[in-house]
C-alpha cells in the first residue's frame, strides 16, 4: 500500500491511499480519530486505511500539494557516511559506528514542491536516500526483530548546504535550513519491500544521472541502524531514518555540482517511486529581513 499526505484543494491538511487510479481520501472519514498518518502509524492502524480507500473520494495527484509523508515526526534522524561508495569520495576510513545526525520538519518538503538554495551560500548539494518510517515503538530493539518495527520506507533528498556543514565539525547547519531538504512522494509500506537491501537507489539533476548504487552497499543497513539508534532513544511511530547516501554527490564531483535555480532532483527508487523537486532561490524577503538585522 502507498500512503500520501498532502494539502488538497481547500488547503486542509489530509491523507490518502495512492492507487493507479489516483489518490483515494480516506483522511476525512478517519479523521476525528486518527488527524494525521502519524497517528494512524502510533494506533497501529494502517489496515483501516486500505478498508476506507475502497469507498474515499478519488483525487487527481496534480490537485494536492504533497507534504512529507509524516509531516510531524517527533524525530528524524540522518546517517551520514554509510555508503562505502561515499564513504570512498570523501577519502575517510570506514566508520566503526554509525555517524548520525539530526533535521527538523521544517527543513523538509514534499514531492513536486521546491526545494530552497539559501541566499547565503552558493554550495547546495543533493543526497539521494531511503528513508525507513518506523511504525511501532521500540528501545533496545535487536536486529532480528529491527524489521517487526518498520513500518514502510519513502524517499528522501538530504539537501546540503556545504559550507555551512563545514564551519565546525557538527553537520548540523548544513543540514538544517529551512525547506532545503525533501521527502516522499509516498510511504509504501514494509509488506511491499521484505529486504530493503534489494533496493537500487538513483538521483538524477536535470535528468543526468548523478548517483547509482544498491542498498546493499550499506555500511550499516536498516536492521543495523534501528538496533543501534533504538540504544540510545526510543524509536516511535512516525520517527524518520534516512539511511545515508551513495557517492555521486556534488562537492566531490570534478568540477562540482551544485544547484542551482532552475534545477530538478530527481531520487528514485524502483518500488516505491520518484521524488522529484525543482529548485528555487530563497525568497529575496528572507534575504532583505538577514540585512535588517
Amino acid at each position: 500500500m502507498r500512503i500520501s499526505s498532502y494539502l488538497s484543494s481547500d488547503g486542509n491538511a489530509s491523507f490518502g491511499v495512492v492507487t493507479g487510479e489516483g489518490i483515494r481520501d480516506v483522511g476525512p472519514g478517519l479523521r476525528a480519530d486518527y488527524p494525521d498518518l502519524r497517528a494512524v502509524l502510533d494506533a497501529d492502524a494502517l489496515p483501516l486505511l486500505a478498508a476506507a480507500a475502497a469507498t474515499a473520494p478519488l483525487l487527481e495527484p496534480a490537485s494536492v500539494r504533497f507534504l512529507p509523508p509524516v509531516a510531524n515526526p517527533d524525530k528524524i534522524l540522518c546517517v551520514g557516511l554509510n555508503y562505502a561508495t561515499h564513504i570512498a569520495e570523501t577519502g575517510r576510513e570506514r566508520p566503526s559506528h554509525p555517524s548520525i545526525f539530526t533535521r527538523y520538519p521544517g527543513s523538509l518538503v514534499g514531492h513536486g514542491v521546491p526545494v530552497e538554495r539559501p541566499f547565503v551560500s552558493e554550495k547546495f548539494d543533493y543526497e539521494g536516500e531511503l528513508a525507513v518510517v518506523i511504525g511501532r515503538p521500540g528501545r533496545h530493539v535487536p536486529e532480528a526483530h529491527a524489521f517487526e518495527h518498520v513500518a514502510g520506507y519513502t524517499l528522501f533528498n538530504d539537501g546540503s548546504v556545504r559550507d555551512w556543514q563545514r564551519h565546525t565539525t557538527q553537520f548540523w547547519a548544513g543540514k538544517s535550513f529551512s525547506r532545503s531538504g525533501a521527502m516522499g512522494p509516498w510511504l509504501v509500506t514494509a509488506d511491499e519491500i521484505p529486504d530493503p537491501a534489494r533496493l537500487h537507489l538513483k538521483t538524477r539533476v536535470n535528468g543526468a544521472e548523478v548517483q547509482s548504487a544498491g542498498l546493499d552497499d550499506l555500511v550499516f543497513g536498516v536492521a543495523r541502524l534501528i538496533a543501534y539508534l533504538s540504544t540510545v532513544i526510543e524509536l516511535l511511530p512516525g520517527d524518520v531514518i534516512a539511511t545515508g547516501t551513495p557517492g555521486g554527490v556534488g562537492l566531490f564531483r570534478q568540477p562540482p555540482l551544485f544547484l542551482k535555480a532552475g534545477d530538478v532532483v530527481e531520487v528514485e527508487v524502483e518500488g516505491i517511486g520518484v521524488l522529484s523537486n525543482p529548485v528555487v532561490d530563497e525568497a529575496p524577503a528572507a534575504a532583505g529581513a538577514a540585512a535588517a538585522a
